[in-house]
């Protein structure tokens, strides 16, 4: 569903303003990978700083313990620091009008 006239960065933020998505959703509708689409997400969030929107995260967290207090937000962790499952839920982003 990837439209030619937009970047891959504008794609991402239009889908992110219409509702919220994991990376794996991002990267189906704009054809690409999780790990491009995280990348295009720091940046996202950087430059929406200075406008009046916020980009809103619910972090990963582990299946099996509850940990979600990961170091890094825009990352998908690949297991639990605290119990060592490799369960972990997506995060899931949204950017929303302050």
């Amino acid at each position: 569903m990837s439209d030619d006239t937009q970047t891959t960065r504008q794609q991402l933020k239009q889908l992110l303003l219409q509702e919220s998505q994991t990376p794996q959703q991002l990267a189906e509708q704009c054809d690409t990978t999780s790990s491009n689409v995280l990348r295009h997400l720091e940046h996202i969030a950087k430059s929406i700083d200075t406008t009046d929107q916020q980009m809103l995260v619910k972090p990963p967290q582990c299946v099996d313990c509850g940990f979600d207090r990961f170091d890094d937000r825009i990352n998908i962790p690949s297991r639990c620091p605290q119990c060592k499952s490799e369960t972990i839920e997506d995060p899931v982003f949204k950017i929303e009008s302050v």
